[in-house]
Protein backbone atom coordinates (compact mmCIF):
# COMPACT_ATOMS: atom_id res chain seq x y z
CA UNK A 1 0.00 0.00 0.00
CA UNK A 2 1.02 3.63 -0.76
CA UNK A 3 3.30 4.82 2.54
CA UNK A 4 0.31 8.05 2.48
CA UNK A 5 -2.05 5.61 3.82
CA UNK A 6 -1.07 3.98 6.72
CA UNK A 7 -2.58 0.12 7.01
CA UNK A 8 -4.00 0.84 10.08
CA UNK A 9 -6.58 3.21 8.47
CA UNK A 10 -10.11 1.68 8.42
CA UNK A 11 -11.73 1.53 4.83
CA UNK A 12 -15.21 0.30 3.60
CA UNK A 13 -16.34 -0.02 0.21
CA UNK A 14 -19.65 -0.11 -0.54
CA UNK A 15 -20.50 -1.24 -3.96
CA UNK A 16 -23.56 0.32 -5.91
CA UNK A 17 -25.21 -3.21 -7.67
CA UNK A 18 -28.92 -2.82 -7.70
CA UNK A 19 -29.29 -1.56 -11.74
CA UNK A 20 -31.51 -3.85 -13.57
CA UNK A 21 -29.69 -3.21 -17.15
CA UNK A 22 -32.52 -3.47 -18.96
CA UNK A 23 -30.76 -2.29 -21.87
CA UNK A 24 -28.63 -5.64 -21.78
CA UNK A 25 -32.01 -7.38 -22.61
CA UNK A 26 -31.07 -10.75 -20.69
CA UNK A 27 -32.96 -12.69 -17.77
CA UNK A 28 -29.15 -12.00 -15.94
CA UNK A 29 -28.56 -9.65 -13.45
CA UNK A 30 -26.02 -6.93 -15.83
CA UNK A 31 -23.47 -7.19 -13.21
CA UNK A 32 -23.14 -11.08 -13.30
CA UNK A 33 -22.34 -10.40 -16.99
CA UNK A 34 -18.77 -11.32 -17.48
CA UNK A 35 -15.43 -9.99 -18.79
CA UNK A 36 -12.47 -12.51 -18.82
CA UNK A 37 -14.06 -15.13 -17.31
CA UNK A 38 -14.82 -12.64 -13.75
CA UNK A 39 -18.16 -11.16 -13.53
CA UNK A 40 -17.97 -7.02 -13.50
CA UNK A 41 -19.25 -7.25 -9.64
CA UNK A 42 -16.29 -9.43 -9.03
CA UNK A 43 -14.15 -7.60 -10.76
CA UNK A 44 -14.56 -4.37 -8.77
CA UNK A 45 -14.26 -6.62 -5.58
CA UNK A 46 -10.52 -7.67 -6.84
CA UNK A 47 -9.48 -4.09 -7.43
CA UNK A 48 -10.93 -3.80 -3.57
CA UNK A 49 -9.36 -6.61 -2.18
CA UNK A 50 -6.01 -5.34 -4.16
CA UNK A 51 -6.44 -1.95 -2.33
CA UNK A 52 -6.53 -3.59 1.00
CA UNK A 53 -9.85 -2.51 1.34
CA UNK A 54 -11.66 -5.64 4.03
CA UNK A 55 -14.92 -4.15 5.00
CA UNK A 56 -17.15 -4.37 2.15
CA UNK A 57 -21.12 -3.60 1.55
CA UNK A 58 -22.87 -4.50 -1.21
CA UNK A 59 -26.37 -2.70 -2.52
CA UNK A 60 -28.62 -5.47 -4.59
CA UNK A 61 -31.85 -4.89 -5.75
CA UNK A 62 -34.96 -6.64 -4.42
CA UNK A 63 -35.15 -10.56 -4.67
CA UNK A 64 -31.32 -10.52 -6.17
CA UNK A 65 -29.99 -13.50 -3.94
CA UNK A 66 -28.21 -14.30 -7.34
CA UNK A 67 -25.94 -11.00 -6.77
CA UNK A 68 -25.72 -11.71 -3.40
CA UNK A 69 -24.17 -15.08 -3.69
CA UNK A 70 -21.53 -14.08 -5.91
CA UNK A 71 -20.94 -11.20 -4.08
CA UNK A 72 -20.26 -13.72 -1.02
CA UNK A 73 -18.01 -16.09 -3.28
CA UNK A 74 -16.08 -13.42 -4.79
CA UNK A 75 -15.29 -11.61 -1.56
CA UNK A 76 -16.17 -13.96 1.46
CA UNK A 77 -17.00 -11.71 4.97
CA UNK A 78 -19.14 -9.39 2.69
CA UNK A 79 -22.17 -7.92 3.76
CA UNK A 80 -25.42 -7.71 1.74
CA UNK A 81 -27.68 -4.47 2.10
CA UNK A 82 -31.16 -3.85 -0.12
CA UNK A 83 -32.08 -1.31 -2.02
CA UNK A 84 -35.98 -1.75 -1.57
CA UNK A 85 -36.63 1.68 -4.16
CA UNK A 86 -34.36 3.22 -6.86
CA UNK A 87 -34.40 6.99 -5.95
CA UNK A 88 -30.59 7.68 -6.71
CA UNK A 89 -27.44 7.20 -5.68
CA UNK A 90 -27.01 8.52 -2.49
CA UNK A 91 -30.51 6.93 -1.19
CA UNK A 92 -28.87 3.70 -2.94
CA UNK A 93 -25.43 4.61 -0.50
CA UNK A 94 -27.93 5.06 2.28
CA UNK A 95 -29.40 1.88 1.93
CA UNK A 96 -25.41 0.38 3.72
CA UNK A 97 -26.65 2.48 6.57
CA UNK A 98 -25.65 0.09 9.10
CA UNK A 99 -22.32 -0.22 7.54
CA UNK A 100 -22.03 3.18 7.36
CA UNK A 101 -22.44 3.97 10.78
CA UNK A 102 -19.38 1.90 11.77
CA UNK A 103 -16.00 3.20 12.77
CA UNK A 104 -14.38 3.75 9.25
CA UNK A 105 -12.00 6.50 8.52
CA UNK A 106 -12.42 6.02 4.74
CA UNK A 107 -15.54 5.19 2.70
CA UNK A 108 -15.23 4.22 -0.98
CA UNK A 109 -18.62 4.38 -2.85
CA UNK A 110 -17.88 2.17 -6.31
CA UNK A 111 -20.09 1.13 -9.07
CA UNK A 112 -20.51 -2.67 -9.83
CA UNK A 113 -21.09 -1.78 -13.82
CA UNK A 114 -17.40 -0.16 -13.76
CA UNK A 115 -15.10 -3.17 -13.49
CA UNK A 116 -12.25 -1.91 -15.14
CA UNK A 117 -10.95 0.38 -12.23
CA UNK A 118 -7.58 -0.01 -10.48
CA UNK A 119 -6.83 -0.73 -7.23
CA UNK A 120 -3.76 2.16 -7.36
CA UNK A 121 -6.70 4.64 -8.54
CA UNK A 122 -8.63 3.32 -5.16
CA UNK A 123 -5.92 3.66 -2.93
CA UNK A 124 -5.10 7.61 -4.53
CA UNK A 125 -8.92 7.88 -3.33
CA UNK A 126 -7.89 7.46 -0.02
CA UNK A 127 -4.49 9.21 0.02
CA UNK A 128 -6.33 12.76 -1.15
CA UNK A 129 -8.67 11.63 2.49
CA UNK A 130 -5.93 11.28 4.55
CA UNK A 131 -4.60 14.81 3.66
CA UNK A 132 -7.59 16.22 4.87
CA UNK A 133 -10.22 16.05 2.05
CA UNK A 134 -13.87 14.83 3.56
CA UNK A 135 -15.42 14.36 -0.46
CA UNK A 136 -12.63 13.27 -3.56
CA UNK A 137 -14.47 12.54 -6.72
CA UNK A 138 -12.98 10.69 -9.12
CA UNK A 139 -13.30 12.38 -12.72
CA UNK A 140 -12.04 11.63 -15.71
CA UNK A 141 -11.49 14.16 -19.17
CA UNK A 142 -14.44 12.87 -22.09
CA UNK A 143 -14.03 13.45 -25.54
CA UNK A 144 -17.52 13.31 -25.67
CA UNK A 145 -18.98 14.79 -22.41
CA UNK A 146 -22.83 14.23 -23.50
CA UNK A 147 -24.87 12.88 -20.52
CA UNK A 148 -22.07 12.80 -18.00
CA UNK A 149 -21.67 15.46 -14.75
CA UNK A 150 -19.15 18.00 -14.86
CA UNK A 151 -16.58 18.73 -12.30
CA UNK A 152 -17.15 22.36 -11.43
CA UNK A 153 -13.90 24.14 -9.80
CA UNK A 154 -13.24 28.06 -8.58
CA UNK A 155 -11.05 29.82 -10.04
CA UNK A 156 -8.22 28.10 -8.15
CA UNK A 157 -8.68 24.76 -9.34
CA UNK A 158 -10.26 23.33 -6.23
CA UNK A 159 -13.86 21.21 -6.72
CA UNK A 160 -16.60 22.80 -5.81
CA UNK A 161 -19.62 20.71 -7.17
CA UNK A 162 -20.55 18.30 -9.63
CA UNK A 163 -23.32 19.29 -11.88
CA UNK A 164 -25.58 16.60 -13.29
CA UNK A 165 -25.85 17.15 -17.40
CA UNK A 166 -29.98 17.92 -16.93
CA UNK A 167 -29.28 20.45 -14.55
CA UNK A 168 -26.16 22.12 -16.16
CA UNK A 169 -26.36 25.57 -17.46
CA UNK A 170 -24.14 26.48 -21.21
CA UNK A 171 -21.30 26.99 -19.33
CA UNK A 172 -20.87 23.96 -17.26
CA UNK A 173 -22.04 21.70 -20.64
CA UNK A 174 -19.07 23.04 -21.99
CA UNK A 175 -16.92 21.77 -19.18
CA UNK A 176 -15.08 17.98 -20.64
CA UNK A 177 -14.33 17.26 -16.86
CA UNK A 178 -16.61 14.79 -16.09
CA UNK A 179 -17.75 12.87 -13.04
CA UNK A 180 -16.75 9.03 -13.14
CA UNK A 181 -18.86 8.25 -10.10
CA UNK A 182 -16.72 6.96 -8.18
CA UNK A 183 -16.38 8.65 -4.70
CA UNK A 184 -14.59 8.94 -1.51
CA UNK A 185 -15.99 10.24 2.11
CA UNK A 186 -13.95 10.36 5.33
CA UNK A 187 -15.62 7.87 7.56
CA UNK A 188 -16.92 10.78 10.25
CA UNK A 189 -18.37 12.64 7.27
CA UNK A 190 -20.48 9.79 5.25
CA UNK A 191 -23.56 9.48 6.99
CA UNK A 192 -24.30 13.24 7.51
CA UNK A 193 -23.28 14.43 3.96
CA UNK A 194 -25.36 11.56 2.75
CA UNK A 195 -28.79 12.70 4.86
CA UNK A 196 -28.12 16.11 3.76
CA UNK A 197 -28.82 15.19 -0.02
CA UNK A 198 -31.99 16.56 -1.03
CA UNK A 199 -33.99 16.30 -4.43
CA UNK A 200 -34.63 19.28 -6.01
CA UNK A 201 -33.45 18.09 -9.14
CA UNK A 202 -35.11 17.52 -12.87
CA UNK A 203 -35.45 14.13 -11.87
CA UNK A 204 -36.05 14.27 -8.38
CA UNK A 205 -33.84 11.98 -7.39
CA UNK A 206 -31.14 11.85 -4.63
CA UNK A 207 -27.80 12.05 -6.14
CA UNK A 208 -24.50 11.12 -4.27
CA UNK A 209 -22.69 14.11 -6.18
CA UNK A 210 -24.59 16.32 -4.60
CA UNK A 211 -22.57 15.40 -1.13
CA UNK A 212 -19.64 17.90 -3.48
CA UNK A 213 -20.91 20.94 -2.90
CA UNK A 214 -22.90 20.19 0.31
CA UNK A 215 -19.66 19.66 1.99
CA UNK A 216 -18.00 22.87 0.79
CA UNK A 217 -21.20 24.95 2.25
CA UNK A 218 -20.46 23.19 5.43
CA UNK A 219 -16.54 24.83 5.54
CA UNK A 220 -15.23 21.21 4.47
CA UNK A 221 -12.59 20.41 1.36
CA UNK A 222 -13.44 18.63 -1.56
CA UNK A 223 -10.98 17.66 -4.24
CA UNK A 224 -10.97 15.24 -7.34
CA UNK A 225 -8.28 12.67 -8.69
CA UNK A 226 -8.56 11.89 -12.50
CA UNK A 227 -8.34 8.69 -14.42
CA UNK A 228 -8.11 7.51 -17.65
CA UNK A 229 -11.65 7.50 -19.92
CA UNK A 230 -11.19 4.03 -20.18
CA UNK A 231 -10.69 2.67 -16.66
CA UNK A 232 -14.23 4.50 -15.76
CA UNK A 233 -16.06 3.05 -17.92
CA UNK A 234 -19.80 1.60 -17.15
CA UNK A 235 -21.40 -0.81 -18.79
CA UNK A 236 -24.72 -0.51 -19.72
CA UNK A 237 -25.28 -2.84 -22.89
CA UNK A 238 -23.51 -5.59 -24.60
CA UNK A 239 -21.62 -3.35 -27.15
CA UNK A 240 -19.90 -1.44 -23.95
CA UNK A 241 -19.64 -5.03 -22.49
CA UNK A 242 -17.33 -6.39 -26.13
CA UNK A 243 -15.23 -2.89 -25.54
CA UNK A 244 -14.88 -3.66 -21.47
CA UNK A 245 -13.43 -6.98 -22.87
CA UNK A 246 -11.12 -6.02 -25.41
CA UNK A 247 -9.49 -3.36 -22.98
CA UNK A 248 -9.30 -6.76 -20.66
CA UNK A 249 -7.90 -8.52 -23.26
CA UNK A 250 -5.14 -6.01 -24.42
CA UNK A 251 -4.02 -5.44 -20.70
CA UNK A 252 -3.66 -9.37 -19.59
CA UNK A 253 -1.58 -9.89 -23.08
CA UNK A 254 0.45 -6.92 -22.16
CA UNK A 255 1.02 -8.03 -18.30
CA UNK A 256 2.17 -11.75 -19.97
CA UNK A 257 4.19 -10.62 -22.38
CA UNK A 258 6.20 -8.03 -20.09
CA UNK A 259 6.43 -11.30 -17.52
CA UNK A 260 7.92 -13.31 -19.66
CA UNK A 261 5.71 -15.21 -21.96
CA UNK A 262 5.71 -14.90 -25.71
CA UNK A 263 2.43 -14.35 -27.47
CA UNK A 264 3.01 -14.99 -30.99
CA UNK A 265 -0.57 -13.15 -32.51
CA UNK A 266 -1.60 -11.30 -29.35
CA UNK A 267 -4.40 -10.17 -30.31
CA UNK A 268 -5.92 -14.18 -30.98
CA UNK A 269 -4.98 -15.08 -27.69
CA UNK A 270 -7.71 -14.74 -24.84
CA UNK A 271 -7.17 -14.61 -21.07
CA UNK A 272 -9.40 -15.12 -18.26
CA UNK A 273 -8.41 -12.61 -15.30
CA UNK A 274 -6.86 -15.39 -13.11
CA UNK A 275 -4.66 -17.17 -15.74
CA UNK A 276 -1.45 -17.88 -14.75
CA UNK A 277 1.40 -17.90 -17.21
CA UNK A 278 5.34 -17.94 -16.18
CA UNK A 279 8.23 -17.17 -18.29
CA UNK A 280 9.20 -18.54 -21.43
CA UNK A 281 6.42 -19.86 -22.22
CA UNK A 282 5.20 -19.51 -25.63
CA UNK A 283 1.22 -19.22 -26.93
CA UNK A 284 0.74 -19.84 -30.58
CA UNK A 285 -2.19 -17.88 -31.82
CA UNK A 286 -5.86 -18.46 -31.81
CA UNK A 287 -5.26 -19.82 -28.31
CA UNK A 288 -8.44 -18.94 -25.25
CA UNK A 289 -7.90 -19.99 -21.88
CA UNK A 290 -10.78 -20.08 -19.86
CA UNK A 291 -10.47 -19.57 -16.01
CA UNK A 292 -8.20 -21.55 -13.26
CA UNK A 293 -5.12 -21.92 -16.19
CA UNK A 294 -2.22 -21.95 -14.70
CA UNK A 295 1.10 -22.59 -17.33
CA UNK A 296 4.10 -23.13 -15.67
CA UNK A 297 7.53 -21.85 -17.20
CA UNK A 298 8.67 -23.17 -20.90
CA UNK A 299 5.40 -24.70 -22.08
CA UNK A 300 4.30 -24.04 -25.49
CA UNK A 301 0.66 -23.93 -26.04
CA UNK A 302 -0.12 -24.32 -30.31
CA UNK A 303 -2.61 -22.70 -32.01
CA UNK A 304 -6.12 -23.25 -31.40
CA UNK A 305 -6.50 -25.13 -28.05
CA UNK A 306 -8.86 -24.53 -25.38
CA UNK A 307 -7.84 -24.40 -22.01
CA UNK A 308 -9.71 -24.41 -18.30
CA UNK A 309 -9.32 -25.24 -15.08
CA UNK A 310 -6.19 -26.92 -15.95
CA UNK A 311 -2.54 -26.92 -14.93
CA UNK A 312 0.02 -27.45 -17.48
CA UNK A 313 4.13 -28.00 -15.74
CA UNK A 314 6.80 -27.10 -16.54
CA UNK A 315 7.95 -27.68 -20.50
CA UNK A 316 4.87 -29.03 -21.35
CA UNK A 317 3.73 -29.19 -24.80
CA UNK A 318 -0.16 -28.98 -26.04
CA UNK A 319 -2.58 -29.04 -29.20
CA UNK A 320 -2.87 -27.62 -31.83
CA UNK A 321 -6.34 -28.46 -31.04
CA UNK A 322 -6.25 -29.66 -28.08
CA UNK A 323 -8.85 -29.11 -25.29
CA UNK A 324 -7.95 -29.52 -21.73
CA UNK A 325 -11.10 -29.19 -19.40
CA UNK A 326 -11.34 -28.54 -15.26
CA UNK A 327 -9.11 -30.72 -13.53
CA UNK A 328 -6.38 -31.72 -16.27
CA UNK A 329 -2.64 -32.09 -14.99
CA UNK A 330 -0.25 -32.37 -17.08
CA UNK A 331 3.58 -32.66 -15.02
CA UNK A 332 6.01 -31.62 -16.50
CA UNK A 333 7.71 -32.65 -19.88
CA UNK A 334 4.33 -34.44 -20.85
CA UNK A 335 3.13 -33.99 -24.47
CA UNK A 336 -0.81 -33.47 -25.42
CA UNK A 337 -1.21 -33.05 -29.36
CA UNK A 338 -3.64 -32.24 -31.75
CA UNK A 339 -7.15 -33.27 -31.27
CA UNK A 340 -6.67 -34.37 -27.68
CA UNK A 341 -9.19 -33.55 -24.89
CA UNK A 342 -8.19 -34.49 -21.52
CA UNK A 343 -10.65 -34.06 -18.50
CA UNK A 344 -9.97 -34.43 -14.45
CA UNK A 345 -7.03 -36.47 -14.95
CA UNK A 346 -3.36 -36.32 -14.59
CA UNK A 347 -0.76 -36.89 -16.91
CA UNK A 348 2.64 -37.55 -15.29
CA UNK A 349 6.18 -36.67 -16.76
CA UNK A 350 7.28 -37.12 -20.42
CA UNK A 351 3.72 -39.03 -20.90
CA UNK A 352 2.68 -38.66 -24.55
CA UNK A 353 -0.74 -38.36 -25.95
CA UNK A 354 0.13 -36.99 -29.42
CA UNK A 355 -3.39 -37.59 -31.36
CA UNK A 356 -6.89 -37.96 -31.56
CA UNK A 357 -7.76 -39.18 -27.93
CA UNK A 358 -9.90 -38.83 -25.09
CA UNK A 359 -8.95 -38.98 -21.41
CA UNK A 360 -11.14 -38.32 -18.60
CA UNK A 361 -11.40 -39.44 -15.10
CA UNK A 362 -8.06 -40.61 -15.49
CA UNK A 363 -4.07 -40.83 -14.37
CA UNK A 364 -1.59 -41.65 -17.00
CA UNK A 365 2.00 -42.58 -15.22
CA UNK A 366 5.09 -41.25 -16.04
CA UNK A 367 6.45 -41.95 -19.63
CA UNK A 368 3.80 -43.86 -20.72
CA UNK A 369 2.66 -43.97 -24.46
CA UNK A 370 -1.27 -43.02 -25.18
CA UNK A 371 -1.84 -44.07 -29.09
CA UNK A 372 -4.15 -42.50 -31.40
CA UNK A 373 -7.73 -43.16 -30.86
CA UNK A 374 -7.52 -44.08 -27.25
CA UNK A 375 -10.46 -43.08 -25.40
CA UNK A 376 -11.19 -43.98 -21.58
CA UNK A 377 -14.88 -45.20 -21.51
CA UNK A 378 -15.38 -43.01 -17.64
CA UNK A 379 -19.21 -43.03 -17.81
CA UNK A 380 -21.55 -45.75 -17.71
CA UNK A 381 -24.72 -43.88 -18.14
CA UNK A 382 -24.92 -42.60 -14.11
CA UNK A 383 -21.77 -42.48 -12.60
CA UNK A 384 -18.17 -41.94 -13.62
CA UNK A 385 -15.41 -44.44 -13.10
CA UNK A 386 -11.67 -44.04 -13.21
CA UNK A 387 -8.99 -45.20 -14.87
CA UNK A 388 -5.54 -45.74 -13.73
CA UNK A 389 -2.39 -46.42 -16.03
CA UNK A 390 0.88 -47.02 -14.58
CA UNK A 391 4.34 -45.96 -15.26
CA UNK A 392 5.74 -46.41 -18.86
CA UNK A 393 2.92 -48.51 -20.09
CA UNK A 394 2.33 -48.37 -23.77
CA UNK A 395 -1.81 -48.24 -25.12
CA UNK A 396 -1.92 -49.38 -29.41
CA UNK A 397 -3.76 -47.13 -30.82
CA UNK A 398 -7.54 -47.52 -30.99
CA UNK A 399 -8.18 -48.71 -28.01
CA UNK A 400 -11.10 -48.27 -25.46
CA UNK A 401 -10.39 -48.44 -21.84
CA UNK A 402 -13.19 -49.49 -19.92
CA UNK A 403 -13.36 -47.90 -16.56
CA UNK A 404 -12.95 -48.43 -13.89
CA UNK A 405 -9.97 -50.45 -14.98
CA UNK A 406 -5.99 -50.26 -14.08
CA UNK A 407 -3.63 -50.81 -16.48
CA UNK A 408 -0.03 -51.92 -15.01
CA UNK A 409 3.43 -50.36 -15.02
CA UNK A 410 5.31 -50.96 -18.14
CA UNK A 411 1.63 -53.26 -19.67
CA UNK A 412 0.85 -53.41 -23.29
CA UNK A 413 -2.44 -52.97 -24.73
CA UNK A 414 -2.48 -54.04 -28.35
CA UNK A 415 -4.00 -52.14 -30.64
CA UNK A 416 -7.69 -52.02 -31.12
CA UNK A 417 -8.35 -53.80 -27.84
CA UNK A 418 -11.46 -52.93 -25.94
CA UNK A 419 -9.83 -53.29 -21.91
CA UNK A 420 -12.43 -54.20 -19.42
CA UNK A 421 -10.47 -56.06 -17.05
CA UNK A 422 -7.31 -55.01 -14.72
CA UNK A 423 -4.32 -56.00 -16.70
CA UNK A 424 -1.10 -56.72 -14.34
CA UNK A 425 2.43 -55.27 -14.78
CA UNK A 426 4.43 -55.73 -17.93
CA UNK A 427 1.27 -58.04 -19.22
CA UNK A 428 0.22 -57.97 -22.87
CA UNK A 429 -3.37 -57.42 -23.01
CA UNK A 430 -5.56 -58.15 -26.46
CA UNK A 431 -9.36 -57.63 -26.30
CA UNK A 432 -10.16 -57.79 -30.10
CA UNK A 433 -12.38 -60.22 -32.29
CA UNK A 434 -9.48 -62.69 -33.83
CA UNK A 435 -9.00 -61.79 -37.86
CA UNK A 436 -10.69 -64.33 -40.32
CA UNK A 437 -9.43 -64.43 -44.25
CA UNK A 438 -11.10 -66.26 -46.86
CA UNK A 439 -8.63 -66.08 -49.96
CA UNK A 440 -9.87 -64.90 -53.22
CA UNK A 441 -13.33 -63.90 -51.82
CA UNK A 442 -12.87 -59.98 -53.07
CA UNK A 443 -12.12 -61.02 -56.57
CA UNK A 444 -15.36 -63.38 -56.64
CA UNK A 445 -17.07 -60.31 -55.28
CA UNK A 446 -15.93 -58.09 -58.00
CA UNK A 447 -16.83 -60.57 -60.77
CA UNK A 448 -20.13 -60.69 -59.29
CA UNK A 449 -21.56 -57.26 -58.95
CA UNK A 450 -19.20 -56.55 -63.08
CA UNK A 451 -21.59 -54.12 -64.91
CA UNK A 452 -24.34 -53.93 -62.01
CA UNK A 453 -25.04 -50.25 -61.99
CA UNK A 454 -25.22 -49.15 -58.23
CA UNK A 455 -26.82 -45.60 -58.95
CA UNK A 456 -23.49 -44.41 -57.15
CA UNK A 457 -21.16 -41.91 -58.83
Amino acid sequence: MDAAVPKSRRALAVILAAGEGTRMKSARPKVLHEIAGRTLLAHVLEAVREAEIDRVAVVVGPDRDDVAAAARRAFPGVSIHVQTERRGTAHAVLAARDALAKDNEDVLVLFADTPLVDAATLRRLRDELASGKAVVALGFEAKDPTGYGRLVRDAEGSLVAIREHKDANAAERALTLCNAGLMALTGRQALPLLKAIGNDNVQKEFYLPDAVAIARKSGLQAGAILASEEEVMGINDRVQLAEAEAVMQKRLREQAMRNGATLVAPDTVFFSADTQIGRDVVIEPHVVFGPGVIVEDGAVIHAFSHLEGARIGKGVSVGPFARLRPGANLQEGSRVGNFVEIKAAEIGRGAKINHLSYIGDASVGAGSNIGAGTITCNYDGFAKHRTEIGDSAFVGTNSSLVAPVKIGARAYIGSGSVITGDVPADALALGRGRQVEKPGWAKLFRERHKGVKTGHK
